[in-house]
């Protein structure tokens, strides 16, 4: 049957990074755009003799926006001849600083920084799938390529599928939710340097790790806190809070900007990218609770604390609970503010925290660790 229209939930994505791509699954609300900045001139003047006064307006392209896309997956552990992957590890890579893959069998250092010395980016090995940020003091990031495909049913059969082709793509920011019933879902944003409408590429057969199973999505309602504080904070005693979560998130984030020229006469495009302050944040619910090392006795500690220049609290988030799949964020020194009250049947609270290196020269604000099943 021909078609003259095409349909989001039709929409195919793919990721090509060091000569590989892999397909990503993507949830609806995915969007890619490239914008243009322009430069108007206006005349304003009084009357001549003949009581006329130019009126007229001339506007100019100065320079295209680096392009911006975004998109959610689901985060899905995986089990591939052994070894514990992702679906959705090369975005991670990218976010982390890997400039080079090599995803031979029995290699545990899937991504690296690329450097002479290569810094391990993603770790697969039997037991479970490691995500660090040593990698990423890097001015400039690795860049993909990536593609979004509308499949077409016409008579022209794939040569008529529509590329659009996001070139030269950094992830920027990824935010992980897990509200109290749904699916742990990821939220990816990043630019690329410029977004063009291609020819198919040659995918080849790319790599979609756990992509047609069933078994490997994680459930929110299952995801436990560990928070520990460290001693030598003031009121607050160095042991672990008992928490039972009703929701929460955490964004890790780049804060990448594009560079532009501003030459006169032309209309001038991105010439490339550096990589801003590394900021790792969230926050997490539950209810108001009287329980020994509760909610409320956690509130009362950083509340008697308050003349804490910095306090500090290991915080693991097992997303998904601790029996696979699962997925577990580890800040190790987090800095917890005051938790705030929401008024509602029951009372419950809110508390952000803020993910911090132990030195600020270090990237150890965060490891994130895939156990698949």
């Amino acid at each position: 049957m021909a078609k003259s229209l095409f349909l989001s939930r039709e929409v195919q994505v793919y990721v090509e990074f060091d000569s590989q791509f892999w397909e990503v699954p993507v949830l609806d609300g995915f969007s890619f755009s490239q914008g243009t900045n322009t430069t108007e001139v206006t005349v304003a003047e009084m009357s001549d003799t003949s009581g006329n006064s130019r009126r007229g307006r001339i506007a100019f392209n100065d320079s295209l926006n680096a392009a911006e896309w975004s998109f959610s997956t689901y985060a899905r552990p995986t089990i591939i001849s052994t070894k514990h992957r992702a679906t959705e590890e090369v975005l991670w890579a990218l976010m982390a600083g890997a400039k080079d893959y090599d995803g031979a069998e029995g290699s545990g250092n899937i991504f690296n920084d690329g450097a002479s010395s290569a810094v391990t980016v993603i770790n697969s090995d039997t037991s479970n799938m490691d995500i660090n940020f040593e990698g990423s003091n890097k001015l400039e990031f690795g860049a993909a390529n990536i593609w979004f495909r509308f499949p077409s049913n016409d008579d022209g059969g794939s040569d008529s599928d529509v590329f659009y082709k996001c070139e030269g793509a950094v992830v920027n920011e990824a935010t992980l939710n897990f509200d109290l019933e749904g699916i742990t879902t990821i939220e990816w944003s990043g630019m690329a340097n410029k977004l063009i409408e291609s020819s198919a590429p040659t995918l080849g057969t790319p790599l979609a790790h756990g992509a047609t199973s069933t078994s490997n999505f994680i459930r929110n309602r299952l995801t436990q806190l560990v928070l520990n504080a460290t001693d030598g904070q003031g009121s607050i005693e160095d042991n672990a809070y008992n928490l039972v979560l009703t929701g929460g998130n955490i964004t890790i984030s780049n804060n990448i900007n594009f560079i532009t020229p501003s030459s006169l006469g032309v209309v001038n495009v991105p010439l490339g990218h550096v990589s801003g302050t590394r900021s790792v944040t969230g926050s997490f619910t539950c209810y108001l609770s009287g329980d020994t090392r509760g909610s409320a006795d956690l509130m009362e500690d950083l509340i008697a604390s308050s003349n804490v220049v910095q306090n500090e609290f290991a915080l693991t988030f097992n997303v998904g609970g601790t029996t696979a799949p699962n997925l577990s964020f580890s800040c190790p020194q987090a800095m917890l503010e005051i938790p705030t009250h929401s008024v509602e049947d029951v009372i419950s609270v809110e508390v952000n925290f803020h993910a911090l290196p132990s030195d600020i020269a270090n990237t150890d604000e965060v490891t994130i660790t895939y156990t698949g099943a």
